[in-house]
Parts: structure tokens; C-alpha cells; sequence
């Protein structure tokens, strides 16, 4: 088959269309597979006796996150979809929406939210918002609802408009990160231990995202994937699990609190705070804002690579991604 007819061909009558998939209620069918997976989840803990733990405060918490979410990330998804339509007429062509064109979209996709997670962990900025998600110190299927308010503001969602230009259709764009998420929602789990070989290879697995929940110095900064992980062995972030180092869930520095606004707000509370010390250059008050995360004009924090470094992980003084003091 060519390329052509892989990206150009569309479905018969006698089959599901890519469009007609797209068309579904997909915020009803997500809310039952993530309810479905916690139900799953607490009955393999309980009745089969598999590893995992699901604390009701702290996963209500999450899930009350998760549900507010949605309506408050909508309300502001304009900014989004607004840029991603405004693009599409500057596209150098159309693709049509087939199921080859899907997988494409699909696997770009995938690198584009690899790219995007990879930035919310190195960029204080984008860690702001991406640091709600890391504030437990379980690792359950509710962590996976736990996400922030203000995914519209780090900029990082701007990263969908190459696909629009290349000619993607932008709602297949979207669709796209939609699946991408309700599948990493299912990694979130201590209940399955490691997938087969193969498996572990090429997707993203609970193994391999325990890893990047992890506060361990071995850990951090480490499998950004999203479905695919791939693209951490292609580009130098694939860490795997070692079961003689166990996962140690959280922040470097964890949160004492179970209250919702300052989980949501901490980080960009520190940023202002950070940022308005008086005697400060524009350079340091920019670096407190778009450096990684620890970063300080006086050497008091340390960055995820000071702490690699103090643990002996690493020993180049001028690792990639560090930023000078001045």
C-alpha cells in the first residue's frame, strides 16, 4: 500500500469511521473506564492480594482534583483550540482523516506530549502546573485524576501546531491527546508488576511510570512517555525500575497538606515570591520564573541535577540543561 492511499484512503460504509469514533461521548466513557480501573484496582488489593495502596483521604482528594478539573480546564480550553483552528488555515496541505492518518497523528502525537511533559519538568513554569500531579506520596489510579487547573496557561499545549500545519485536522489533534491520556491514566497502579518484554520495550508501562513518580535521586527526571517509550530510549531519559531500589513517591520536597488550593497554587506562589526579591538582575528574576525547578541565584536549592550530582549519578559540573548563577 503507499503512502498515499495509507493517508489519503478513507473507510466503507460496512466499517467504524475515525470520524464516527471521534463523535463518541468521550467524557462518559472515560469516566467509566477511570471507574472501572480504581474499582479494579481496590479489588485487587483486597481480594487478590496484589500490591498497591489507595488511602481514601488522599485519593478523594485526587479525584476531587480530577473532576474539577475538567469543567475549570474547559472553561479556558479556547486558548487552545482557538490557536490550533487559527493555524489550520496556514497548513501546507490536508490530510485526510483515515485510520492511517490516525495512527500518524497518533505516534506524533505521542511526541509531542513527550516534549510537552519533558518541558513541565525541566521549565519551573510548566512545573508549576505539572507539580499537582507529583504532590502525593501514593501511586494509585486516583494520582491519575490528581491534575492541575491551568494546562492552558504553560504554554506547552502551543505544541500542537506543527501537527496543524503539517495538515492534520485539528479535531483529530485533540482526539489524539484524549486517548493519549485516558491510556496513561491505567499506568498509574502498583498492582501490575511488569508487562511482557516486548511490551515493555516499545509502550509505556506501570513499571516504567512508577520510575518517573519516583523523588529517588536514581529516578528523577526520568520517562517523560507518554503511550510510547520509545522516545525516552531514543533521546536519553529511560530510567528502568530496580527492584533492589524502591520507588519513593512524592516531591523532593513533599507537601504536608491535604488542602486542594494550596496543592493547586504553591509553585506559582513561590515563582511570585522567587521572583520579586528585591536586588535581583532581569536574568535572575527570568531564571526563577523558566529555569529548572531548585534553581536559585545563590546556590541555597538544589535542581534535580545538583541532586543526581550529590548522589554521585552524575559528574559533569556543566550537565545539559543547567543553568549558570550570576
Amino acid at each position: 500500500m503507499s503512502i498515499s492511499l495509507f493517508l489519503g484512503r478513507t473507510a466503507g460504509d460496512k466499517f467504524v469511521t475515525v470520524t464516527q469514533l471521534i463523535n463518541q461521548n468521550w467524557v462518559i466513557i472515560s469516566l467509566v473506564a477511570f471507574g472501572l480501573g480504581i474499582l479494579f484496582e481496590l479489588g485487587a488489593i483486597r481480594f487478590l492480594k496484589r500490591k498497591g495502596n489507595v488511602p481514601a483521604k488522599d485519593s478523594l482528594l485526587s479525584i476531587f482534583l480530577g473532576l474539577a478539573s475538567d469543567p475549570v480546564n474547559a472553561i479556558f480550553a479556547f486558548i487552545t483550540t482557538a490557536a490550533l483552528f487559527a493555524a489550520a488555515p496556514f497548513a501546507f496541505g490536508e490530510i485526510p482523516i483515515t485510520w492511517g492518518s490516525f495512527l500518524l497523528c497518533f505516534v506524533l502525537d505521542d511526541l509531542r506530549f513527550y516534549l510537552h511533559h519533558r518541558i513541565c519538568h525541566r521549565v519551573r513554569w510548566g512545573w508549576a502546573m505539572h507539580v499537582v500531579h507529583h504532590s502525593s506520596t501514593n501511586f494509585n489510579m486516583p494520582i491519575a485524576l490528581r491534575q492541575s487547573w491551568m494546562k492552558h496557561f504553560t504554554g506547552t499545549m502551543m505544541l500542537k501546531i506543527p501537527l496543524i500545519l503539517i495538515g492534520f485536522d485539528p479535531a483529530l489533534v485533540v482526539f489524539c491527546g484524549v486517548l493519549n491520556a485516558t491510556y496513561q491514566f491505567f499506568l498509574h497502579t502498583e498492582t501490575v508488576d511488569r508487562m511482557p518484554r516486548w511490551f515493555e520495550y516499545i509502550f509505556n508501562t506501570p513499571s516504567h511510570h512508577r520510575v518517573h513518580h519516583g523523588r529517588n535521586p536514581e529516578y528523577l527526571d526520568a520517562n517523560f512517555a507518554g503511550t510510547l517509550i520509545i522516545w525516552d530510549r531514543m533521546f536519553g531519559t529511560f530510567v528502568e525500575e530496580d527492584r533492589a531500589v524502591p520507588v519513593d513517591y512524592g516531591l523532593v520536597k513533599n507537601l504536608e497538606t491535604f488542602n486542594p488550593f494550596t496543592i493547586l497554587t504553591h509553585e506559582y506562589v513561590g515563582i511570585v515570591q522567587d521572583a520579586s526579591q528585591r536586588g535581583l538582575s532581569l536574568w535572575q528574576r527570568f531564571c526563577y520564573i523558566f529555569a529548572p525547578p531548585g534553581w536559585s541565584h545563590d546556590g541555597s536549592r538544589l535542581t534535580s541535577e545538583d541532586i543526581k550530582r550529590e548522589a554521585g549519578l552524575l559528574t559533569n559540573s556543566n550537565a545539559p540543561g543547567s543553568v549558570t548563577r550570576v
